[in-house]
């Protein structure tokens, strides 16, 4: 059972009724009786807390959910595109054997290489093992195995 005040007007808060309700429907009871018997402004006061909420029926409601964009970077991911090379798991095991997860990270180097079909040079994220293979097979090739469009960038 919860006991609430309510009360519309000037600070004295001459204007009071008490609300005691039971069960699902309390909600609705308290609304109508809100909208009968006080005016437009009024302010409810919980027994149990003393906390003062100011409520406006006039109020119009707006809709808070807006879309915006935020300015935020993608963050490149640890995987070179030529290999597919990607990250390995391993365990840090110490002297008690115990096991700890720890990621092995693929040796990536930003890189300009030069693009003979498109004649300029092309700035890169590429492994190590990438580089070996461009450097024996040509760029071209390994882009087109790896089904990378060079024009892009």
């Amino acid at each position: 059972m919860a006991l609430v005040t309510a009360s519309a007007g000037p600070a004295t808060g001459k204007a009071s009724a008490a609300l005691s309700f039971q069960g699902c429907s309390a909600a609705t009871r308290w609304k109508s009786e809100f909208k009968n018997g006080f005016s437009e402004l009024g302010f409810v006061t919980s027994q149990l807390s003393g906390l003062k909420i100011a409520y406006n029926e006039q109020q119009q409601h707006v809709p808070i959910s807006t879309t915006f964009k935020l300015p935020i970077q993608p963050v490149a991911r640890r995987i070179c595109p030529f290999t597919g090379k990607k990250s390995n798991r391993k365990n840090l095991v110490s002297h008690s054997n115990h096991k700890t997860k720890k990621l092995q990270f693929v040796n990536l180097q930003y890189k300009r290489i030069w693009w003979e079909a498109g004649k300029r040079f092309v700035k890169l994220r590429l492994s190590t093992k990438a580089l070996k293979t461009i450097e024996k097979n040509g760029l071209d090739a390994v882009a087109k195995k790896a089904g990378i469009d060079l024009s892009k960038k």
